[in-house]
């Protein structure tokens, strides 16, 4: 069953509370409306302050109660402190804002899961074939280090399981295993070492099991990509658009306590609709 089926089907009739801090946004409100109307959510807006959401402020931040109200005001951080209080299950902003202060709403109210280093993001990438991937990082994190590069993979390999099942993880690079060397294979090696997955290897090592067994890279059926850079990342994802005509799913954030959707300004009513979906999924 593909993603967004399964996500869909995992979603309807649970009635998950999700905010939508641009809900009078008419995309917004469209999309509001058919999630409603299929029960796949329930949408809702900003409520007023409460003592909950102030609580949750000072709880991650170590916020006095003062600077939590002025805080509060701005839309995306009292949506936030609605989900780390436990007044809706999931926010979902970002037709009318740009992504960094998505993040910084959901850093400030919500906070990083344990042990994540820092947020990041992921596309399902659904090719012509009926293939799945999850490319990671590619719209989000500029230069990871290697702890940022680890962070990035053991969050990526749990949205697979939670979307396309067991995770296989490649940690891409220039080279495969032993062969070459350089500042950025090391970082890569070092991701590796530390979770335990593929790499350093190369995308066609990753993904051609032929290729994968003469060079002594696994499996070569990998179905998360980890690329080393947002340069590589996004480059990597735009051309599989174009040139194989996959469809990008996402970006979905990653690494955040409660669940967080961050949509492109361009999105589309049923973009919304999916990405809201999906993220439920997670």
């Amino acid at each position: 069953m593909a993603v967004l089926e399964k996500a869909y089907e995992a979603v309807r009739g649970r009635g998950a509370r999700v905010v939508f801090p641009e809900i009078d946004e008419p995309r917004v409100a469209e999309a509001c409306a058919r999630l409603r109307r299929q029960g796949l959510a329930e949408p809702v807006g900003l409520g007023p302050v409460s003592e909950a959401q102030i609580a949750a402020l000072a709880a991650n931040r170590g916020m006095k109660e003062g600077i939590a109200r002025r805080m509060l005001t701005r839309p995306l951080i009292r949506a936030a402190a609605m989900v780390a209080a436990g007044e809706a299950d999931a926010m979902v902003a970002g037709a009318d804002s740009p992504t960094a202060k998505v993040i910084e709403a959901a850093g400030l109210a919500i906070g990083l899961a344990e042990g994540v280093a820092q947020p990041s993001s992921f596309f399902v990438m659904v090719f012509p074939d009926g293939g799945e991937i999850i490319f990671a990082d590619c719209a989000v994190t500029v230069a990871p280090d290697a702890r940022g590069l680890t962070a990035i993979a053991l969050a990526s390999a749990a949205s697979c399981e939670a979307l396309l099942g067991p995770a296989r993880v490649a940690l891409l690079s220039y080279s495969t295993g032993r062969s070459g060397s350089g500042p950025g294979v090391e970082m890569v090696r070092a991701a590796a070492e530390a979770t335990g997955f593929l790499g350093p290897v190369q995308a066609d090592a990753a993904l051609n099991a032929r290729i994968a067994a003469k060079k002594g890279a696994g499996a070569g059926d990998a179905n998360v990509l980890i690329f080393p850079s947002l340069d590589a990342g996004n480059i990597a994802y735009k051309l599989a658009q174009e040139l194989a005509g996959a469809q990008a799913i996402g970006p979905f954030l990653q690494g955040f306590r409660r669940p967080v959707c961050d949509l492109s300004r361009g999105a589309t009513v049923a973009d919304i609709v999916a990405a809201t979906v999906v993220t439920l999924a997670l």
